[in-house]
């Protein structure tokens, strides 16, 4: 099996599912890749909206829904999988489920320290889709504001000149180009070529041994971030 194939397996996370868990007392809502746990308390939720309670450090969830609202609550109740109903009937939903949720990611090869919120996630999430990086640059003195700021990476690639390494170099360009919401990504250099999520162009700023990635920041952690697959 090539690396192009390892490299696709990877990508897919597993579903790892608790056999017998303690639900905790208070519950997040999963929504989007970063989240932030240091604000206020959570409360009831809303009907029909979806939360997710997170095991600690496990990479599952199990997902509650709560019932749809009534249109008349004098009528019976009526528990079905289809949600078509007659008039006047209130169908719950699902009680409980265990469902395929977004698992956290673990720190990455990257040094961290000066990376701000977006950086990050992009540096972790390379890190666990692409095992053969060891070595990913962040925060440096330069002329330029992008790794000062923590903005920047360079995702060093192993035996850069052979075939394979620029096969890898451009799955990690087109992983990259693939999560630009996500990961606000600005743009990204590799062999000479400039990308942006509108397009490519050639550029004379080289980059033969490693992947320049620039993203939009979002501001440096405060330490309560969580970053999701």
């Amino acid at each position: 099996m090539g690396r192009h194939e390892l490299a696709r397996d990877r990508r897919k996370p597993s579903i790892v599912v608790a056999a017998a868990i303690a639900l905790p007392a208070f519950f997040f809502a999963v929504a989007g890749d970063v989240h932030s746990f240091g604000g206020s308390g959570v409360g009831d939720p809303i009907v029909g909206e979806i939360v997710s309670v997170a095991a600690a450090g496990a990479p599952c969830c199990w997902e509650f829904v709560a019932a749809a609202p009534a249109a008349d609550t004098s009528a019976p109740f009526v528990e079905q999988s289809d949600t078509s109903s007659a008039p006047g009937q209130l169908v719950s939903a699902s009680r409980f489920r265990i469902v395929d949720v977004p698992s956290l990611l673990p720190v990455g090869v990257a040094p961290e320290q000066g990376l701000q919120i977006k950086t990050i996630l992009a540096a972790r999430s390379i890190s666990a889709a692409f095992h053969e990086i060891r070595n990913i640059g962040g925060v440096r003195p330069d002329a330029l504001r992008w790794h000062p700021d923590g903005l920047a990476l360079d995702v060093m690639i192993p035996n850069p000149g052979t075939a394979e390494g620029i096969a890898l170099g451009d799955e990690i360009v087109a992983f990259a180009l693939k999560n630009a919401g996500r990961f606000g990504l600005q743009d990204a250099i590799w062999r000479g070529t400039y990308y942006t999520p509108d397009g490519a162009q050639t550029s004379g700023y080289g980059h033969y041994d490693h992947v320049h990635i620039t993203t939009t920041g979002g501001g440096y952690p405060d330490g309560g971030e969580a970053y999701f697959r």
